[in-house]
């Protein structure tokens, strides 16, 4: 089996990942460096490590999520880890009681980890509070995504050499996004500019006070962009009409060649998933090889994931040990 990568001296003291607000710039570069070891490893003909072996994770999911769950599952699997998948139909699930009573549950199963998505804001830091184990934000509501962020920008590193000094557009349905938060939050800490390019109805009101430019056009919004990232229309989330049409929307917000003609030529190209093609995106730009770091992102979400299980797996045995 192979050796895990080496984390730099630099501790990661936190005991849990609840959101990259919570993140100092070293903490993100600390993760961002073991990630991209595990990149590394990943390409190998061998990338198992028995890291965790005999460590428990429980990937728990009150959301559907095929691309991030199957991720986080694979990542424990590659460091030797017990994996445990629970999906819980939302309709289910009441506030409150339940899920203080879902956290009792677990608890006394002695999980290591516990990796959660969940649809309401706050919910992963109450559960959070009632475990023993580390909580990992896998989604919470409209609130935060902070393993997405952290794989978007060591994609973003490995093609473009540096975070600091780039200027990002994050584009569509900012309001509800909880990747366009957490994306902002870590694009700022390492020095990006950040632009956020959106219909007046998912733009979120005063969006500015998070040091973002606000743009309401596509062509202004991506001028001179080092990355383009596009977002999903989070429709699961909205109440009430906020798009003319779809047919519409991708007119006035579909990235197109012709919108994208504006960025600089070598402007990445990128997108979370899962892509409505023809609705934020055009499919031959998300197709296209040469800008676009798409399939890179996917890749790179099982790598930072691992480094995310090593690290907090380091603190906990260290905990055990004092």
């Amino acid at each position: 089996m192979n050796a895990p990568p080496k984390a730099s001296q630099t501790a990661f003291r936190h005991r849990n990942l609840l959101g990259i607000a919570d993140l100092s710039a070293d903490d993100i570069s600390l993760i961002l460096d073991l990630s991209d070891a595990y990149a590394q490893t990943n390409r190998e003909r061998r990338k198992k490590s028995d890291l965790l072996d005999g460590r428990t994770v429980i990937n728990l999911f009150f959301e559907n999520s095929t691309r991030t769950r199957t991720s986080f599952e694979l990542a424990a699997r590659r460091l030797s880890a017990d994996v445990i998948n629970m999906t819980v139909e939302t309709s289910s699930i009441k506030k409150g009681e339940t899920l203080l009573d879902t956290a009792i549950t677990l608890n006394a199963m002695h999980p290591d980890v516990l990796v959660v998505r969940h649809p309401e804001s706050g919910a992963v830091k109450l559960l959070s509070e009632k475990v023993n184990c580390a909580v990992i934000n896998g989604g919470d509501g409209a609130h935060e995504h902070p393993t997405q962020a952290l794989l978007d920008a060591v994609t973003i590193r490995r093609r473009k050499g540096r975070l600091q000094g780039l200027t990002v557009a994050i584009c569509g349905d900012i309001q509800h996004s909880r990747v366009a938060r957490s994306n902002i939050y870590l694009l700022q800490t390492m020095g990006a500019r950040v632009r956020v390019v959106a219909p007046p109805t998912l733009m979120p009101p005063q969006v500015e006070r998070l040091g973002v430019e606000a743009f309401w056009d596509m062509e202004k919004g991506l001028a001179d962009c080092d990355i383009v990232m596009m977002l999903r229309l989070q429709t699961e989330r909205m109440q009430g009409s906020y798009v003319p049409s779809i047919r519409e929307y991708f007119r006035f917000f579909g990235l197109d060649y012709h919108k994208l003609s504006v960025a600089k030529p070598d402007a990445l190209i990128m997108h979370p998933g899962p892509m409505n093609r023809g609705v934020e995106i055009d499919s031959e730009v998300a197709d296209d090889f040469g800008r676009s770091a798409i399939q890179e992102q996917v890749e790179m979400g099982v790598a930072v994931r691992m480094a995310c299980l090593d690290l907090l797996t380091r603190n906990l045995a260290e905990a055990d040990a004092a």
